[in-house]
């Protein structure tokens, strides 16, 4: 299997050569159509300096005067009319003229073989070492008419150079690969971090520690990593906690009514005790009933797929319906209603909003002693979204208990709750069916003076 690591070394070395070959080819096509004829022009003006010169003083012996020029870098190539032919400076790799080019140059007319010169296309025609790549001029010697033909000779003008570029272009690749590699390595690690991390996270380890002191997009996904893996540990341990909660409630009421329906069995028992130990049961199946129903409902609310069968309707009147179907409970305690109630339509699903305005006033209605008072009012009804405020004067809520009063199965009273058939669900549905809504839920409290729960909703 090919790692990351090496796949990105071998994709750099590819591009690398490919793009030396791409450049090497229109570097090659630049000469043929740019620099080929300029490089003909030179050399070929170069070529009748020389035998100008020479014209100009015909008391130099030709051979002596080329010998020196061929010193300075180049090479030469004569030849009389009788075939007899001189060298001067480098050799030629190849003597190819046909003795048809040598004649028309001994005629009197001037031989472009650089312009001419059909090179390949790999194959700089400059750099070539053959006689027909050179420039061909008539030359009267001691009135006897003779072809001389002259290229620049590579290897004494670019010797060095040749030498120097080539020590640059090997130094270079050497430490482009090695860079690569460096650098490959450094890019790839977090993400072999990363991997480490997965497979740690997918058995279960969720303490990570990545430590990518990045701020590129590897270092971004490095930092998402560890929050994701941070939020799944948390979703863990609320998991094992919602787990052992459920465990726990219904182990309750379970060995409650195991316990009193054994006694029932196996002891003479007196009617009104068999009445009481059979209304306890009762009071147990239905608390198991209700815990049931709520986490049905926290399940189903969880899942949040196409839940909300949303309708437009009036809040106050559905407040009101809830006020009316808890008037026993509120009314057994002569407790005080003050509404102020307006018309205000928002669009919701309406049982679900049922359920939040219920459980609010059977919290207010539980926990307000005799006596007290209990406010219902709506604000904002003309603005963007709306307030629903219900506040009483009960015992209150101590400050340490308010940040945990939505977690599931959370009670501020342990033994008072469980006394009283509650499972530490109705705020946690509470807050979850506002949040569906796009709303949000609010609470305030003071111990001995009163709680108030405030609902903001998106108005129509």
């Amino acid at each position: 299997m090919k790692t990351l690591y090496s796949r990105i070394v071998l994709t750099t070395i590819a591009i690398m050569v490919t793009s030396s070959l791409i450049a090497f080819v229109l570097s090659n096509l630049y000469y043929q159509y740019n620099l080929k004829p300029y490089n003909d022009q030179k050399v070929t003006t170069m070529a009748k300096d020389i035998g100008d010169f020479y014209d100009s003083h015909p008391e130099l012996n030709i051979h002596d005067y080329l010998q020196h020029i061929g010193q300075l870098g180049y090479q030469f190539y004569l030849v009389n009319d009788q075939g007899k032919e001189w060298l001067y400076g480098g050799i030629f790799r190849e003597r190819d003229l046909s003795p048809e080019t040598v004649q028309q140059v001994l005629n009197g007319t001037v031989y472009h073989g650089i312009a001419e010169f059909p090179s390949e296309l790999f194959i700089t025609g400059f750099f070539d070492n053959v006689l027909s790549n050179s420039i061909g001029i008539p030359l009267q010697v001691d009135g006897s008419p003779h072809a001389l033909f002259i290229r620049p000779d590579i290897t004494v003008q670019f010797g060095e150079m040749r030498i120097f570029f080539s020590i640059i272009m090997a130094i270079a690749i050497l430490l482009s690969i090695l860079l690569v590699g460096v650098i490959t390595r450094y890019i790839v690690k977090p993400i072999v971090k990363l991997t480490e991390a997965t497979q740690n996270v997918a058995k279960g380890n969720y303490n990570v520690q990545l430590n990518v002191a990045r701020r590129d997009e590897l270092g971004q996904l490095a930092d998402h990593f560890s929050q994701m893996a941070k939020g799944i540990a948390q979703l863990e341990q609320m998991r094992q906690e919602f787990v052992s909660n459920v465990s726990h409630e219904i182990q309750s009421p379970l060995a409650s009514i195991q316990g009193f329906s054994q006694t029932l069995q196996t002891k003479r028992l007196s009617e009104e005790q068999q009445q009481h130990y059979l209304s306890i049961i009762e009071a147990e199946s239905r608390r198991m009933s209700q815990l049931s129903k709520q986490l049905l409902m926290l399940a189903s609310l969880d899942k949040e797929e196409n839940i909300l069968e949303k309708s437009t309707f009036d809040v106050a009147e559905q407040i009101k319906q809830v006020l009316f179907h808890t008037e026993w409970s509120w009314r057994s305690k002569e407790l005080t209603m003050d509404m102020s109630l307006p018309s205000t339509y928002i669009h919701g699903d309406q049982q679900l909003l049922h359920q939040v305005w219920t459980n609010l006033m059977t919290n207010s209605i539980k926990f307000t002693a005799p006596e007290g008072i209990i406010s219902l009012r709506i604000t904002g009804q003309d603005n963007p979204s709306c307030s629903i405020e219900i506040s009483d004067t009960g015992i209150g809520i101590p400050p340490e208990h308010l940040p945990h009063i939505f977690d599931r199965f959370y009670r501020v009273d342990e033994a008072r709750d469980r006394s009283e058939g509650s499972s530490g669900l109705g705020l946690a549905i509470t807050q979850k069916i506002v949040q569906m809504h796009g709303g949000r839920i609010e609470v305030t409290s003071q111990p001995g003076e009163g709680t108030t729960f405030t609902v903001t909703l998106p108005t129509l």
